[in-house]
Formats: C-alpha cells, sequence, structure tokens
C-alpha cells in the first residue's frame, strides 16, 4: 500500500519558495484545497485493479511503416540552394545564434 500524500501549508510555503514565487494566504489555502483533491484522484485511481491488464505504451493501435534504408544519390546542390532565402557559395546562410 502507498503512503497518501497530504499538502500541507509548509509544504506549499516550501514549494512557493523553491519556485520564489509569492502566495497570499488565501492562494495557499485555494493551493492547499484543489492539490489535495487532484492527489485524492490520483488516489481512486491507484485502488483500480489492474492485475490482467496489459500494460500499454500508447492509445493508439499504430505501428510504424518503415521503408529499407538504400543508398541513392543526392540532390544536385543547385536544385537543394534554388528557394534558399540566403546563400553563400555552396551553403545555406543564416543569422548567427548566440
Amino acid at each position: 500500500m502507498r503512503r497518501k500524500i497530504v499538502i500541507t501549508e509548509k509544504l506549499i510555503e516550501h514549494l512557493s519558495w523553491l519556485a520564489r514565487i509569492r502566495l497570499t494566504e488565501e492562494e495557499k489555502r485555494d493551493f492547499i484545497k484543489d492539490l489535495n483533491r487532484v492527489l485524492e484522484f490520483f488516489n481512486e485511481i491507484d485502488e483500480v485493479n489492474v492485475k490482467n491488464i496489459e500494460p500499454t505504451t500508447h492509445t493508439a493501435l499504430l505501428t510504424n511503416v518503415l521503408r529499407d534504408d538504400v543508398p541513392r544519390e543526392s540532390l544536385p546542390l543547385e536544385k537543394v540552394l534554388r528557394n534558399a532565402s540566403e546563400k553563400e557559395k555552396e551553403y545555406f546562410k543564416a543569422p548567427k545564434i548566440l
């Protein structure tokens, strides 16, 4: 059985300190109430019997369609650079990013 977590004012104060935000007393009370409601929901989910249910990694039953990796000739340089907004010699030219 998992230990049930309860959000306390002390925990909210610690989290607000870590996040570097100031909370009013009313905001603290609201966060305590709201986060405890979220945790209650997760506690309900924990009680669901999933013993005979296969784990799932994706909700959609899709499979990747892969092609063989076959080497082939590249596009000609002129065709590659044809729509470049800026180019310098045989390269794409882009602004410096620092």
